[in-house]
């Protein structure tokens, strides 16, 4: 079989090795669109060559008409070489993996204090600051070990497997659509989020057993097993498995806070990521890379802007839902017979002996017995999350452009 594409074309630049006239029956290829029948652009590659904001891969010798070049140049290869090349392929993969890996990995000591400070209505300090954050971290660490910031870490990724995977079925077997078109109306902005909340709704059982390996204190806890977030989410949901108290809260309490907190989260954070990407994107619009930009520079504009406005997102998010969410924590702890660390010390432990009815009186008693700010216990722990995470971004954007400089 012999192949489609022709050896040659006559007048575009182009010259393949070995031309032969062409035959009785065959005709050139006189005009551009004809040639478009045989050249298409490449597909677009993330990190290849989409240099410019809201456009696809230019054409082969985009900037130039196609018989700009001479007959005796060879195509070029962009800037930077086919080292560059290369390197930009894999240059967004490696970004979003150290975003992730901050995301969920190095930030979970952060997530760990801060939950415990939610949940602990005894606490004198409400470590509002990172610094006395950075020293409760210190002395947990020096009397218990390096465990007992990083535990609960396995379920956390359990949960948000079930989240993710309870989504996918339920988009796939119900009408309700995982993701909205560009031509959305309100009925399917209805459903989508519909499917939000009852998705959080399905994962809240599994979030409470996640909840509860995060805050208890290492020193009476046992070894969990990686699967013990599972067995206990579906105990709780049957009745069975580790004994609670008389204060438990029946999971139809915890629907209402749980779906609302969920859905609130998702929609101020689409919100906040949609106004920063259209913000940067305005603001790189204005500076469009030209043909003696380096691929640095092209990389960089290429993939930050939608990791800055997912980082912005995420934190605006926390901020203004972190009373809802210790309100929620509350809830779901009561009557679990969970014992956590001391925050105002690091070396003692104490129980959780909470008595709230439900979601109004949790506010309520808060309010009264804590302050106003008793809603945002253990809030420098956030702040240093997000001060972590923004330093591992401009660690790796200071990375990849050493990287790409040095290739090219």
């Amino acid at each position: 079989m012999h192949p489609r594409r022709p050896e040659g074309f006559d007048g575009l630049g182009y010259r393949g090795g070995g031309r032969e006239e062409p035959g009785p029956g065959a005709r050139p290829f006189g005009s551009a669109s004809e040639l478009g029948h045989w050249v298409t652009s490449p597909p677009d590659i993330p990190g290849s060559r989409n240099l410019h904001w809201g456009e696809k891969t230019p054409p082969y010798g985009a900037g130039t008409p196609l018989g700009g070049a001479s007959l005796n140049e060879e195509p070029s290869l962009g800037a930077g070489g086919p080292g560059a090349e290369q390197l930009n392929r894999f240059a967004g993969f490696g970004i979003g993996l150290a975003s992730l890996f901050t995301e969920n990995v190095l930030a979970h000591p952060c997530i760990v204090l801060r939950r415990q400070c939610q949940v602990n209505y005894h606490a004198r300090n409400y470590h509002l600051t990172p610094f006395t954050i950075v020293n409760i971290m210190y002395s947990i660490n020096k009397t218990q070990g390096p465990r007992a910031l990083w535990k609960g870490m396995g379920s956390t990724f359990i949960v948000q497997g079930i989240t993710l995977g309870t989504e996918g079925i339920m988009s796939e077997f119900t009408p309700l659509p995982r993701e909205l078109s560009h031509k959305w109306n309100l009925r399917q902005i209805g459903g989508h989020l519909l499917l939000k909340g009852l998705t959080h709704v399905i994962a809240m059982p599994f979030y409470s057993a996640s909840l509860i390996e995060t805050v208890q204190s290492e020193i009476i806890r046992d070894n969990p097993g990686i699967l013990d977030c599972v067995k206990e989410g579906i105990g709780r949901v049957v009745g069975m498995g580790v004994p609670h108290s008389k204060r438990l809260l029946p999971l139809m309490v915890l629907t209402l806070p749980t779906a609302v907190h969920g859905v609130l989260h998702y929609v101020i954070s689409s919100i906040v990521q949609k106004i920063v990407l259209f913000v940067l994107k305005k603001d790189n619009s204005h500076n469009l890379p030209t043909e003696s930009s380096t691929s640095v520079q092209s990389m960089l504009d290429a993939y930050f802007p939608e990791l800055i406005a997912s980082f912005a997102a995420s934190l605006c998010a926390d901020v203004m839902l972190y009373p809802l969410e210790t309100v929620l924590h509350r809830l779901h702890i009561q009557g679990t017979r969970t014992i956590i660390d001391n925050t105002d010390l690091g070396y003692e432990v104490l129980p959780i002996n909470t008595q709230y009815e439900g979601m109004r009186d949790c506010i309520n008693t808060i309010k009264r017995e804590e302050g106003m700010l008793g809603f945002y216990k253990g809030f420098g722990a956030v702040i240093v999350q997000y001060t972590l995470h923004v330093a591992v971004l401009q660690l790796t954007k200071v990375i990849y452009a050493t990287l790409l400089q040095n290739v090219s």
